[in-house]
């Protein structure tokens, strides 16, 4: 059954299973109605020559430069010949699948403009598998995704260039192989489908998805170190966090308990320190931290896929236009700047529990470095380097996006949000942080590999262990690495440790 657009109630789950799994979608008859209403409105406006941006004006600094009738319909061709403007390597086919979800849900509202053919077009595009070859890099943020978003803009003329059944050919032969005709532009067919942060939204969604997984992650990687650090639990007591009142620390304690439920530790049968370390008892607090923010950056992301992102903005029912700046991009890329530096601060922590199960001085009486043989052999102490990298990386990357606006346009366009800096470089982190979780997997199940004929794991903890036995051994005696890095990145990337802990634990809490 196919997920019907309306302009409303689109959520990150929705565009990850279109972007990604390929979901079809179909409009609603009530946006049909409304796209077809706002275009009779503009069209009497064009005939009656009032004078509208982007419609029969320039744009940008051009904008008080007022267009001839013959020129209105070339403008929009050229508009998008101008702004398919980007550079380098192309985005992945996800992100601008999921950037035209985005578009076709703003015009469902009918305040768009344009035809509906222009939006079924998209639709179609969608449905059979055909996705403009876009430039991941040129967006700075505002007026929207132009550059990227112009280059979808050009199947609309049936130029650039598509994918089609795995294979990147010309737009015109992919449309005409999936049997999608070409609708041309007319006016304001092209800026309307340009003008938003589309893209930067779609990118912002789909890297919630995974990052809230992968903190789903963090705490069962968590919750194996702590079991083999012999951990005092009482931290993670729930009643703890509740009386603070954050609700993400409360929802983080509350899954760490399950995962080590049915663990001796949990039941207080190993002897334990009074107090142990922050990286150890302060979790909670610092994933919840993280979830929160999460929650919110969600909240922004999903306002901004579900409201009128664009300009100018039509009004049919009061016969007005407006012209503004709803295409900035700020309020998706302020927080999704914080959503991307949680993913390293909690990263941080992770490498900070890998150093204790390492370090002889800190592990409450496992192997230096996690080897039987000290000395001879060095265990995981470069795997310690590894992820250390990682993180600088990650530090590096931190840095916020938003406050770092270029003016451009002939300072028409003296703010932008560089909010695509800030989707880019949160991939970047994801990645780092993959590959960062997975050590600290890899580390925790080789100190309960030692710990195992002392006392008895979680039900999580055990079913995590297992799972990461399927793809890394025992480290016995010293081997290379590389590949035992790259397979526990994969698998945490996989979500396949998450999913089988939650068959034995139940779903951990969700937001």
């Amino acid at each position: 059954m196919a997920l019907v657009i309306d302009g409303s109630g689109l959520t990150i789950d929705k565009v990850v299973s279109v972007a990604r799994f390929n979901e079809k979608i179909e409009l609603h008859p009530d946006a049909i109605e409304r796209i077809n209403v706002c275009r009779a409105m503009l069209e009497r406006k064009i005939d009656a020559h009032e004078i509208m941006y982007g419609v029969n004006t320039g744009i940008g600094e051009f904008s008080e430069v007022v267009l001839n009738d013959d020129q209105v319909q070339d403008f929009q061709k050229y508009l998008i010949y101008n702004h398919a403007a980007g550079i380098g390597d192309p985005a992945p086919i996800e992100y601008v699948r999921g950037a035209m979800l985005g578009r076709v849900n703003v015009h469902a509202h009918g305040n768009s403009g344009c035809r509906l053919v222009i939006t079924q077009t998209l639709v179609d595009l969608l449905n059979k598998g055909v996705t403009p070859f876009v430039c991941q890099k040129g967006s700075v943020g505002a007026s929207g995704d132009l550059a990227p978003m112009s280059q979808v803009a050009l199947l609309m003329m049936g130029e650039g260039k598509a994918y089609y059944q795995g294979e990147l050919m010309p737009a015109k032969e992919a449309m005409e192989k999936a049997g999608i005709p070409v609708p041309g532009l007319h006016a304001r067919d092209g800026l309307a489908t340009i003008n938003g942060s589309n893209l930067l939204t779609a990118m912002s969604a789909i890297f919630l998805y995974d990052a809230k997984r992968w903190l789903k992650q963090a705490e069962i990687a968590a919750a194996m170190s702590l079991e083999a650090l012999k951990a005092n639990m009482k931290p993670y007591s729930r009643l703890l966090h509740e009386v603070r009142g954050f609700s993400g620390a409360v929802r983080s304690a509350e899954s760490i308990n399950k995962i080590v439920s049915g663990g001796d530790l949990k039941e207080q049968k190993v002897k334990c320190k009074v107090q142990d370390a922050y990286s150890m008892r302060s979790t909670p607090q610092v994933i919840g931290a993280a979830h929160d923010a999460l929650a919110y950056a969600q909240s922004q992301v999903e306002i901004e896929l579900n409201g009128v992102g664009d300009n100018p903005i039509f009004f049919p029912d009061k016969n007005l236009q407006l012209s503004g700046a709803n295409f900035q991009g700020t309020p998706v890329a302020v927080p999704m700047d914080m959503a991307g530096y949680c993913i390293t601060m909690v990263s941080v922590m992770s490498e900070r529990r890998m150093n204790r199960l390492n370090n002889p001085a800190l592990s409450v009486g496992l192997p230096a470095f996690l080897t039987k043989g000290a000395g001879m052999f060095s265990g995981l102490m470069l795997s310690q380097y590894t992820a250390d990298m990682q993180i600088v990386e990650q530090r590096i990357l931190s840095a916020p996006a938003c406050i770092q606006s270029i003016p451009a346009a002939a300072d028409q366009e003296d703010f932008v949000s560089m909010g695509m800096n800030t989707a880019i470089k949160n991939f970047q982190i994801l990645d780092n942080a993959y590959g960062i979780l997975g050590i600290e997997f890899m580390a925790a199940a080789q100190a309960l590999d030692f710990r195992k004929e002392e006392y008895s794991f979680g039900h999580g903890t055990q079913k995590a262990k297992d799972i990461i036995r399927k793809y890394v051994d025992f480290l016995d005696i010293d081997r290379p690495l590389y590949d035992d890095h790259t397979n526990m990145k994969e698998l945490v990337k996989s979500g396949e440790i998450l999913d089988e802990v939650e068959k034995v634990t139940g779903d951990l809490a969700k937001y």
